[in-house]
């Protein structure tokens, strides 16, 4: 009998896993029915008042998700929980739910797959969004435990979780899940999502808007109000959608009006005041400035920052009084702050002015400095506030009423002065704080001066800043610290004091108040300034970029002093001129430095303007030291921008009747004159204009002889009736005119050092005026047409008659030029021919030279056979040494080219001319001696052989 024999076949392991895939869909996909079931139970009519079976319904789905919530699952969770907050208003069992569902909210949500976390997304935003309406719900165990919740999320260490059902490596250990449930085979499939996942979409969710906006339902609740405003801090410096979040729900605003409300913890101030910086850096500061310009937030500061300022029991409450008055000082820049309506700018001033004046004004009570670092950075903020506010004129007039001007002329007064009054014993800043306050007053009475000029008579500022400048330039002992802000480059000297004294002249004399100007000279400041730059040139160093703005400044000053008034333009004088023709002789090599070079030379040129042009005496000296000269070698060399402001100097010096023989003997260089000089940047000026210019330069357009592109584009559009047109415009945009005035001034005749093309544009400029004038009439018959208005008869043929007079004028000046330019072709051409003769006939020399040695030579072999063996030997040697075999009987040819005739075309240049060319051949008399003996002499003779 046969055995029959059995194959088991193995199964197929793709076939294993769709199965286990499919099963595991089937679970995934009863959990979620599950969860459907849990949500009609709570919400069918038939069911819903079955509390006990819903409790014990939602105990259990909590058991089951004791290790985290499924993402998938999340949406039908946050049903839920609505459903249990509503519920939790009459029944409070289901606060108890809540407290459970909001402790497993704090474990990272799970995921079966890594796209998971893209799919339900938006699930997770709302998820987040719905806990934060958890807020809504009164009991104070689930208001905590959902800002502990969100707390949580920022915490830097999150346990993980073993989804395999080990324990992990660290006590307490995880509970595992039963192995009777259909979850823990669910389980050994997931994964946590990663520790950014939910800050990421958290930012994208209403959660921060609902705790902000749930503040208010926390006041008889400040032990968890502390801990939502804990929790706003962390959410607005983690992220700045965050911070926009609070602030489209005008975070910045609620947050400073519950910032003074009862806590004896005092952590209220100081976590609010964080949400306020965080607002600040991360957000808009106008939005966050008009939150807060509000009078009763304004009010709300000045509350705790009074409460700091006068309580100094703890640091922390100086370090926060610092940091509102930070705050303040953002709103100060704003138009629309009410600080001097809430009496507050007041109350600010006077803290500013302690401890160098008292005041008796009963708003703010008496209080003392310690002197301390914190009280350092609270007087520099403060003199920073009154910089702020000045712009305020209700605030000015707080700044005369407590004597802000007398404080900080007091302040900057020098150490030796101001430590003077101190008694012994007595406290008072140190040398380091003492230089720091110094200089942060002398920047602050750069902005005040100008504006409380009668306080600042009144307190004689002028005298405190004289004397000031003369300490900083006597040498003594003090060492600068140089370790603030406006001390920078200042360490070991006293350069700081310097710039920021000559910077708050600067500023005040730049106001042109005549009182002031004339004490300052009454009491000898020109010659103070100058003997500072005479100092200050015997040490140069090129690269300080302190010392150039200094020595600007008072270059500055000095054009402001002496421009009005000759007498002063006399104190000026020879030293004057000495030290702007020092710094002319820089010359603009390092213009571009960075280090402030372009300014000097716009200051020592506007020097030469203001305080030399208009005194013949200081202009004579100008003159004699060769000042014209470095003018001019200023504008050949100095880039576009510099060009405006030397013209004018020189027009300005051209009515002095010396200058002009200064400037036609001006000789650059390169080679040239200046009349060349102002010729080529007129051109330049066109080019970069616009102007229409034939390749001569000349005038290409009879109707628009000078008229730029800019003009042709403004001619489409209409000015109004009190502003002056586009040609009148032009004339202070552009050197055109100044270049004009000038030639007006040297003349247009007999000017050394032009070509031919110099004259082309020199024969434009002199018209210039009469060009200009035509288009400022042809811009008024536009204007005419364009409005409808038709002159009378007379007007009408006036107006016609100046167009075409105009028109003329161009077509008479293309004439000249046509006929200086055919004058030099001619000329061109004259030279050309010349040059040629000359070649030709150094040609033919030289054929003659060579013919005579040619023959020489013949006559002394022939004449002599010594001569004749030794040449013959040694061109033989030559020849085989030289050639190959196969050419060494080849005869040695020499040839002699010469011009033969010359030919012009109307082609310009090189090209309009066609020369014929002729060859000589001279051969060797060596080569055959009989027949060299038979040729005639006159073998030697030129054969043309065409061209």
């Amino acid at each position: 009998m046969d055995s029959l024999t059995v194959h088991r076949r193995k199964p197929d392991i793709s076939e294993i896993r769709n199965r286990a895939s499919a099963k595991n869909r089937q679970e995934g996909k009863q959990i979620s029915l599950e969860l459907s079931k849990v949500i009609k139970l709570l919400t069918d009519p038939l069911t819903v008042k079955l509390k006990e079976r819903h409790l014990f319904v939602l105990k259990k789905l909590l058991k089951r998700n004791h290790i985290g919530f499924l993402l998938k699952e999340l949406s039908g969770i946050a049903k839920i929980l609505d459903i249990c907050a509503e519920r939790a208003k009459d029944h409070p069992e289901y606060v108890l739910i809540l407290c459970e569902a909001l402790k497993l909210c704090r474990l990272p949500f799970l995921k079966e797959r890594t796209s998971d976390e893209l799919t339900y997304a938006q699930d997770t935003i709302d998820f987040l969004s719905h806990m934060g309406c958890l807020m809504r719900v009164s009991d104070a165990e689930v208001r905590q435990n959902l800002v502990e919740c969100v707390r949580s999320f920022y915490s830097c260490v999150v346990p993980k979780l073993l989804l395999d059902g080990t324990d992990p490596p660290t006590k307490p250990k995880l509970r595992t899940v039963p192995s009777n449930s259909r979850f823990s085979r669910l389980s050994l499939r997931l994964q946590q999502t990663s520790t950014s996942y939910r800050l990421q979409l958290l930012e994208y969710s209403d959660l921060p808007q609902t705790f902000l906006l749930s503040m208010v339902a926390l006041e008889n609740q400040p032990n968890i109000r502390l801990q939502l405003l804990h929790t706003l801090q962390l959410l607005s410096s983690s992220s700045d959608l965050n911070c926009a979040a609070l602030l489209c729900a005008r975070g910045a605003e609620t947050i400073c009006l519950h910032m003074n409300e009862a806590d004896p913890s005092g952590q209220v101030l100081i976590r609010s005041t964080e949400i306020l910086w965080n607002l600040v850096e991360r957000c808009n500061k106008e939005e966050v400035t008009e939150q807060l310009s509000s009078l009763e937030c304004v009010v709300s500061l000045k509350e705790a920052f009074l409460h700091h300022m006068l309580n100094k029991s703890q640091p922390s409450n100086v370090q926060l009084r610092n940091d509102l008055l930070v705050i303040t000082s953002l709103l100060a820049e704003s138009p629309k702050s009410q600080l001097v309506e809430s009496f507050f700018a007041r109350q600010l001033v006077i803290f500013a002015i302690s401890p160098e004046l008292r005041s008796h004004n009963a708003l703010v009570p008496d209080f003392k400095m310690d002197f301390s670092l914190e009280d350092m950075k609270l007087k520099k903020l403060l003199l920073n506030l009154l910089v702020l506010m000045s712009s305020d004129f209700a605030a000015q007039q707080i700044y005369k009423e407590e004597r802000v001007m007398l404080a900080l002329l007091t302040l900057v007064k020098p150490p030796e002065a101001s430590s003077a009054p101190h008694r012994s014993g007595s406290r008072h800043w140190s040398a380091l704080q003492g230089e720091e306050l110094q200089l942060q007053a002398l920047a602050t009475l750069a902005t005040l001066a100008p504006i409380l000029l009668d306080d600042y008579k009144l307190y004689q500022g002028n005298a405190c800043l004289l004397m000031l400048l003369d300490w900083c330039v006597v040498p003594d002992s003090y060492f600068g610290q140089g370790q603030s802000f406006h001390s920078i480059g200042g360490r070991g000297s006293k350069k700081a004091q310097m710039r920021l004294c000559i910077r708050a002249l600067r500023s005040i004399t730049s106001l042109c108040e005549e009182s002031v100007n004339q004490d300052l000279c009454d009491q000898g400041i020109i010659s103070q300034l100058l003997g500072i730059l005479n100092q200050m040139e015997e040490s140069p160093d090129e690269d300080d970029a302190i010392a150039l703005e200094v020595i600007a400044d008072i270059q500055l000053i000095l054009s402001t002093l002496c421009e009005p008034d000759m007498h002063r333009k006399e104190l000026f004088g020879s030293e004057g001129v000495e030290m702007v023709l020092h710094f002319l002789k820089k010359g603009t090599e390092r213009f571009y430095s960075g280090l402030g070079h372009n300014k000097l030379i716009l200051s020592t040129v506007d020097c030469v303007w203001s305080c030399i042009v208009g005194c013949y005496t200081t202009e004579d000296y100008f003159l004699a030291k060769e000042g014209t000269f470095l003018l001019l070698d200023l504008l050949s060399t100095s880039p576009g921008c510099v060009h405006g402001i030397v013209l004018s100097t020189l027009l300005e010096l051209c009515d002095n009747p010396n200058t002009l023989s200064h400037i036609l003997s001006w000789r650059p260089s390169g080679g040239g004159s200046a009349p060349g000089l102002l010729l080529q940047m007129w051109r330049q000026e066109e080019e970069m204009l616009g102007v229409a210019r034939d390749p001569h330069g000349a005038i290409a357009d009879p109707r628009r002889p000078i008229l730029t592109r800019s003009q042709q584009e403004d001619a489409q559009h209409s000015f109004p009736a009190h502003s002056p047109g586009a040609a009148v415009l032009e004339l202070s945009e552009n050197l055109r005119s100044k270049i004009y005035s000038i030639f007006c001034k040297i003349g247009f005749q007999e000017l050394p050092g032009l070509t031919r093309k110099d004259y082309v544009t020199l024969s434009i400029i002199r018209r210039y005026l009469d060009f200009k004038v035509g288009e400022v009439w042809d811009e008024i018959s536009q204007e005419l047409r364009e409005g409808g208005v038709r002159p009378i008869s007379p007007d009408q043929k006036a107006l016609s008659s100046i167009c075409s007079i105009t028109e003329d004028t161009a077509r008479r000046v293309m004439e000249d030029q046509r006929s200086i330019i055919e004058l030099q072709q001619k000329e061109e051409s004259s030279e050309e021919e010349l040059l040629y003769t000359e070649i030709t006939v150094n040609s033919h020399c030289k054929q003659k030279e060579l013919a005579a040695k040619s023959w020489d030579n013949y006559v002394s072999r022939t004449s002599n056979y010594e001569v004749l063996k030794e040449v013959k030997a040694q061109r033989e040697k030559c020849s085989s040494s030289s050639k190959p075999e196969d050419s060494r009987n080849r005869p040695t040819e020499h040839v002699i080219g010469h011009v033969m005739t010359v030919e012009h075309t109307d082609d310009p240049g090189l090209e309009g001319v066609n020369v014929k060319l002729a060859s000589t051949n001279i051969k060797s008399a060596s080569l055959n001696n009989e027949e060299t003996m038979t040729r005639d002499p006159e073998y030697f003779s030129t054969v043309s052989i065409g061209d």
